[in-house]
């Protein structure tokens, strides 16, 4: 409708100059041509972002290095467990003196044994709670390293190609990539990082 309406606006509007110069003895062939077709003003620019995309955790556990900072995590975490271990074995063997010498122990030995059974068990629950934080900040120390090789490694990959971005398709994120528009830099990254 609104097309319409300035149509019939831009015809009016040619009638009238017409009949003006007419009037004026203006000839038609020295008047330029009125447009009849009205084209929309916004133009539509059609621009395809490049892109890459990879598996960050492939590439990361493929990495040179990997291997050995996953082997110093778990001989961390083993001597960790040996300690809770220990500990745990200790807290028993209080636990069961405790109790089989309990009706016989004056009531300030008791007392004394309640408390120590309380600390020990306080203790071990402290050294597991300070155990499991310290193995997560060396594991995230030690992956730090690695991500940030890889990490330079992409931006190098996708400056070269003048990418916009790189998608990382772990936790199914991204479902489906095209990949006739974007650029799979799983191997590429790979062979960067082994020339290193």
């Amino acid at each position: 409708m609104k097309k319409l309406l300035t149509m019939a606006a831009v015809l009016l509007a040619s009638a009238s100059l017409q009949a003006q110069d007419v009037e004026a003895g203006v000839q038609p062939e020295d008047v330029p041509a009125v447009a009849t077709t009205v084209e929309p003003a916004a133009v539509v620019v059609n621009q395809t972002l490049k892109f890459g995309y990879l598996s960050y955790k492939q590439v990361l556990e493929a990495m040179d290095g990997y291997d050995e900072t996953q082997r110093t995590i778990a001989g961390l975490r083993q001597a960790y467990e040996q300690e809770l271990s220990r500990s745990e074995e200790m807290f028993s063997k209080q636990f069961s003196e405790y109790v089989d010498g309990q009706k016989s122990f004056p009531d300030n030995i008791r007392l004394k044994r309640q408390k120590e059974l309380q600390q020990t068990m306080e203790q071990s629950l402290q050294f597991k709670q300070e155990a499991k934080a310290l193995l997560e900040q060396k594991e995230e120390e030690a992956l730090d390293q690695l991500r940030g090789r890889l990490n330079g490694v992409i931006s190098e990959i996708g400056t070269e190609r003048g990418y916009a971005f790189v998608l990382n398709t772990d936790n199914n994120s991204y479902p489906f990539v095209n990949g006739g528009l974007g650029d799979d830099i799983t191997s590429e990254v790979l062979n960067r990082l082994n020339m290193k």
